[in-house]
Parts: structure tokens; C-alpha cells; sequence
């Protein structure tokens, strides 16, 4: 039986993946390049899939996808920013997959119910983040017109970049290591791109852990009800 603190843990990890998962996935059919419709698909891929490793520790992944109500949901702000345009979805990558790697490198190095996942998909985000800081440098490093709207999505996004090292209960982590290793390599990266880091707080005065706690922005609620429309328009329907 899984105690609180692995429950907490896995419903914060799994549906920061399965948020995310859904919308990168939101790019089908609309992304810039066929490449890009197959990357991008298949870092949703592996997101869904992580998704429903951890939903599982808690209970029926269904259930907990598509019979949750928003409140229930206790995901990250960051991953659940409508996609925008490629800019924004690709800062959005950067910010969460550079968290991603390197806090699945910690847990990978632990013992917990964690740990053989976190090995599995440290493979993953590597290329995950890797995929994102291509596109950054190219992006911010290219035409004026590709700066002005690397930069702009970096700018706007920052701000929901600290709740990520709000401690999550469950997760034996050195919080304040994880985001100075985090805000080195994102500077690292923003650098290069000739964008530098982003102006203004990384956390707002009420967005500090809100997702940890349930609380989402505007954009959450439209998505969770396409998300989880055809399965409760059709209950206990099956392929």
C-alpha cells in the first residue's frame, strides 16, 4: 500500500508529466515542421508514459486523469501555460525540462519508490531538454523577428519558474541545490541564446506552490474539460 507521502509525491510528478503530455500534444497537426510534429509527439509520448507509472502508485490512472475536477489536479502552473506560439512552447520546455533532468538525476540516485522510474527517464529528458536548448539557441540567436519572440516567451514565463523548488512532500531533495544547479544551466543556455535571463520575480505573491495546492490559472480549466471530455461523455465505454 502506497503511504501519504509517496501518494503526494506521485500525483505532484505524475500530473505535472500528464498536463504537460496533453499539451504538447495539443501541437498535432499545427507544429512548424513535420520534425517537429514527430519530436514534439514523441516528448508527449514519454511524458503520458511517466504520467502512468506514477498515476498507477496512487490508484486507477483513468480515474485519476479524466475524473478529477480541477482542483483535484496538483501539477505545476508552468506546464499547464497554453502552448502560444513555438517560442513560448519551447521556453516552457526548457524551464520545466532542465528541472526535470536534473531532479530525476537525484531521485535516480536514491532509494524510493521513485527511483526505477527516474532512471528509466532520465534517457528521456535528457533528450527532452536537449530538444529545448536547440531550439533555444537557434531561436534566440536567429533572425530579429526569432529573438523577439524567444525572448518574449522566456520574459513571460519566468515568473512561474520558482514554484518549481516549492519543497514537495515525499521527495527527500536538497530544494535550494536543485534550483541553483537549475538557474546555472538556464543561464547557461539563455546566454547563448543572446536573450540573457529574464527581468522581474520568478515567483508571483499568490503563485508560490498554488499548483502544489490545487490552485491553477485561467487557462487550466478549458483544457481539463477538453482533456477529459470523451470519457465522461462516454462512462465505462471501452475500445
Amino acid at each position: 500500500m502506497t503511504d501519504v507521502r509517496t501518494t503526494a509525491a506521485a500525483l505532484a510528478l505524475g500530473d505535472d508529466a500528464l498536463v504537460l503530455s496533453h499539451r504538447l500534444g495539443e501541437w498535432a497537426g499545427h507544429a512548424p515542421a513535420l520534425e517537429e510534429e514527430v519530436a514534439l509527439a514523441n516528448i508527449a509520448l514519454d511524458l503520458l508514459g511517466q504520467a502512468r507509472i506514477l498515476l498507477s502508485l496512487v490508484g486507477d490512472e483513468d480515474e485519476l486523469a479524466y475524473l478529477r475536477d480541477e482542483r483535484s489536479f496538483r501539477n505545476l502552473q508552468l506546464v499547464e501555460q497554453p502552448n502560444g506560439d513555438f517560442a513560448r512552447t519551447i521556453a516552457r520546455q526548457l524551464y520545466f525540462s532542465t528541472y526535470q533532468l536534473a531532479l530525476y538525476r537525484e531521485l535516480a540516485s536514491g532509494q524510493s519508490e521513485f527511483t526505477g522510474l527516474a532512471a528509466k527517464a532520465v534517457k528521456e529528458v535528457a533528450y527532452h531538454q536537449d530538444h529545448a536548448e536547440h531550439w533555444t539557441l537557434r531561436l534566440g540567436d536567429g533572425t530579429a523577428e526569432s529573438h523577439r519572440r524567444m525572448a518574449a516567451a522566456c520574459g513571460g514565463l519566468w515568473r512561474f519558474t520558482g514554484e518549481m523548488f516549492q519543497p514537495v512532500e515525499g521527495l527527500d531533495i536538497d530544494w535550494p541545490a536543485l534550483e541553483a544547479g537549475w538557474l546555472a544551466s538556464v543561464t547557461d543556455v539563455l546566454d547563448r541564446a543572446t536573450l540573457g535571463v529574464p527581468d522581474g520575480p520568478r515567483t508571483g505573491a499568490w503563485t508560490a506552490g498554488a499548483g502544489r495546492q490545487g490552485l491553477h490559472t485561467e487557462p487550466f480549466g478549458p483544457m481539463i474539460a477538453e482533456m477529459q471530455h470523451l470519457h465522461r461523455s462516454h462512462p465505462g465505454a471501452s475500445w
